[in-house]
């Protein structure tokens, strides 16, 4: 695969990924789902923009567009496909057919498997159609037949609800991104997803939490806004201090509330990146300058080694 040309936060001082460039990940391979039961938290976007990464860093990579509303897929120009109902990830679960099949090239170095108009419907024949095990569907015959083969990292952009698709995508990857934006609902769609997604599954199988990614963010954070909010609760957090990127990560409030530290924590809301999703390109490929791409990058190099890695 070509190099990136992006600026990445690897370049510069400080940077969140600096700890991650001793970590030997080759041979590794993960299946990753982004995830969170509530809407507007930018799932595709991350999803979009995490493949990417990970394709320049050389990786062979697919994303899944298991949401019906099919933003990911018509994000990156695969409008036709998604409304051709005669093709998609239905034929792969019912009809025997080659999951080759219904993969693209997107022109950004990675593949897609795109969502569809009658996905929904797919997902109401789901239970009709494997009753044993509803949930191993796309572990079965999608997820085991091309990780680690075809593919080093599988990528799925999961419905906003549960579902028995999100419940696919879960048991077929077992590795979550969790993405929040500031709210009043923000830390209780964290919460939703932990305990009717995540606890349920943990009965039966390992489901690690790779990542928190506090996202959408645009206000100061030496006030009360809720982009502070959230960043207090995330940070302060004991559970979840581990699962918190570099670039979120706060550890000093006096010092921003007296003015001596000024940073800007979490994805920050930029207009080249709405701007990348009318182009339907990647952020990297619509902006390589863009002072967001560090975040992008880092959570590529925390799929990659499986967790966070502090810089501290």
């Amino acid at each position: 695969m070509a190099e990136s040309n992006s600026k990445n936060s690897t370049d510069r001082i400080n940077s969140p990924n600096i700890p991650y460039e001793s970590v030997d990940t080759s041979g590794t391979s993960r299946a990753v789902s982004v995830c969170m039961l509530k809407g507007g938290v930018g799932k595709s976007t991350i999803a979009v923009n995490l493949a990417r990464q990970l394709a320049a860093h050389d990786h062979n990579v697919l994303l899944i567009d298991l949401d019906p509303n099919g933003h990911a897929s018509v994000g990156l120009g695969f409008d036709d496909h998604y409304h051709d109902t005669d093709e998609s990830i239905g034929e792969v679960f019912f009809d025997d057919a080659d999951p080759a099949s219904v993969i693209y090239d997107t022109d950004h170095e990675f593949d897609i498997l795109p969502s569809s108009e009658n996905l929904e419907q797919v997902e109401r024949e789901i239970v009709v159609g494997d009753v044993f095990q509803p949930s191993a569907l796309l572990q079965r015959e999608v997820i085991d037949p091309l990780l680690g083969d075809e593919y080093d990292y599988i990528i799925t952009d999961s419905p906003a609800y549960r579902s028995r698709l999100t419940d696919n995508a879960l048991v077929a990857t077992s590795n979550l991104v969790l993405p929040l934006a500031p709210g009043n609902e923000a830390m209780s769609g964290l919460e939703r997803t932990i305990e009717r997604q995540i606890a349920p599954l943990r009965k039966h199988m390992d489901v690690d939490v790779l990542a928190l990614v506090p996202n959408m963010l645009s206000g100061r954070i030496d006030q009360q806004t809720q982009d502070r909010q959230l960043l207090e609760r995330l940070n302060s957090h004991a559970s979840l201090q581990d699962r918190i990127p570099n670039f979120a990560r706060i550890t000093d409030w006096e010092a921003i509330d007296a003015g001596d530290s000024r940073p800007t924590p979490g994805i920050r809301d930029r207009t080249s990146i709405t701007k990348a999703y009318g182009e339907r390109q990647p952020l990297l490929d619509y902006d390589p300058e863009c002072d967001q791409l560090t975040c992008f990058d880092e959570l590529a190099h925390i799929v990659e080694a499986g967790e966070v890695i502090r810089n501290e």
